[in-house]
């Protein structure tokens, strides 16, 4: 039962019909028999800092904050934490008691937790990482992998400006572009493979590259969860190879606004598992 005095939150999108969120976070407020609601919030680009301003008004605790306004939103809150100002996207906004907006990005918090829980023998510190793409999804990997201590990070990007564009952007050593017509190659010494592309998505072409210089002991990461095995996933089992799906990183991304909202830290088990699943 929803109650009068029933916490809300919800996700701000344009689109936000897609978003599988309510489906997440209204699956745990049941689980945990909270008095609460995950709204959607379909709130155009131009009405943003508005509506996100209306929040406190409207007895919200905050929101979760998809395309197209996370970067927007880094400038609408009152306060940002280190992580969402080094990733440059805010993707959780959380109503301070004195009605002030703090902004954080969980995308980081999301990926590494998934790639511990999914890979737990290893050692991000171990060798270079490989990260596929150069988007906003890119950015939070990275900074999740230099925060856990990966000695080397190299970018591979079909279009290079855009590698550059975000090497620049993480302004440290260790993180170098690589030659997209050399992908296969920069494998060899990999201890971790991630793909934060929509390549390999349902409807979209497979990931063009090709895996045998890839060590068998490496792991193999892919951010897309539709589907759950993707060619790339698929491809790197049959090696033999470790393999993380992207299911994991949405289910973490959204522990530490729930536990904000509602005052209950969730679990991320088979049966949320299982029931986002149902919804692919």
């Amino acid at each position: 039962m929803i109650s009068g005095n029933a916490r809300l939150a919800g996700v701000a999108g344009w689109p936000v019909a897609h978003s599988r969120s309510p489906r997440l976070h209204n699956f745990w407020l049941r689980e945990y028999d909270i008095d609460g609601a995950y709204l959607p919030l379909a709130i155009a680009p131009q009405d943003f800092e508005q509506a996100v301003r209306m929040l406190p008004k409207l007895g919200f605790a905050g929101c979760n904050v998809t395309m197209p306004h996370k970067e927007a939103a880094l400038l609408a809150v009152d306060q940002v934490d280190p992580a969402a100002q080094r990733i440059g996207a805010v993707n959780t906004i959380v109503v301070a008691e004195d009605g002030s907006l703090d902004g954080s990005n969980t995308d980081a918090f999301g990926f590494i937790q998934a790639l511990h829980e999914g890979a737990p023998e290893l050692d991000v510190g171990a060798g270079p990482a490989v990260l596929v793409g150069a988007g906003g999804a890119a950015k939070a990997i990275a900074v999740a992998l230099l925060n856990a201590g990966a000695p080397e990070l190299v970018v591979l990007n079909r279009t290079a400006a855009r590698a550059d564009a975000l090497a620049e952007s993480l302004a440290v050593a260790g993180v170098t572009v690589g030659d997209w017509q050399e992908r296969a190659e920069r494998l060899a010494d990999a201890n971790l493979l991630v793909n934060s592309t929509t390549q390999g998505m349902q409807g979209q072409a497979p990931l063009d590259l090709a895996l045998d210089d890839l060590a068998p002991g490496a792991v193999v990461m892919d951010a897309v969860y539709t589907p759950l095995l993707t060619p790339l996933l698929a491809g790197a089992q049959a090696r033999g190879n470790t393999i993380v799906d992207g299911l994991g990183m949405l289910l973490h991304q959204a522990r530490p606004g729930f536990a904000a909202w509602f005052g209950r830290e969730p679990q991320v088990g088979q049966a949320v598992r299982d029931h986002v699943l149902a919804d692919l």
